[in-house]
């Protein structure tokens, strides 16, 4: 037996404003997609979102002693985050510094402690998208 590769699932409110996003901004090709749910993949990586869309908390008396009841509560979109390894990261990070999906102004490439070069982006909802090269 062995474990053979990860796929991340994101939270978002909307598939296809997030759809959109990730053809548009990130570069991604989508090969599935429905109102709950799309599949979206840039050469060996493939990232999932789910749809957090149930807006009944807001409404329900007993929020605060219990939030998550569906599981799909719209507070969640935007809290996951993934790291994606790539080849090129600086030639990533020049397409998405000028996409203007980086972290904020003063994202850079920077080299890490544990061995790699890396940056962080945000998607839609502002999941968080951490790129690495290793060094």
């Amino acid at each position: 037996m062995k474990l053979m590769s990860t796929i991340p699932a994101l939270p978002v409110r909307d598939i296809e404003a997030a759809v959109t996003f990730y053809r548009a901004r990130l570069g991604f090709d989508i090969g599935y997609h429905d109102s709950t749910f799309a599949i979206t993949r840039r050469d060996q990586v493939e990232i999932h979102l789910w749809a957090a869309n149930d807006e009944s908390w807001m409404s329900r008396p007993t929020v605060a002693s219990r939030p998550v009841q569906s599981g799909a509560e719209s507070f969640l979109a935007g809290t996951a985050s993934c790291r994606l390894e790539v080849q090129g990261i600086d030639e990533l990070y020049a397409e998405y510094k000028e996409k203007e999906v980086l972290y904020n102004s003063e994202t850079a490439v920077e080299e890490q402690p544990w061995g790699t070069r890396e940056f962080p982006a945000l998607d839609l909802e502002r999941n968080l998208l951490t790129f690495y090269e290793r060094l």
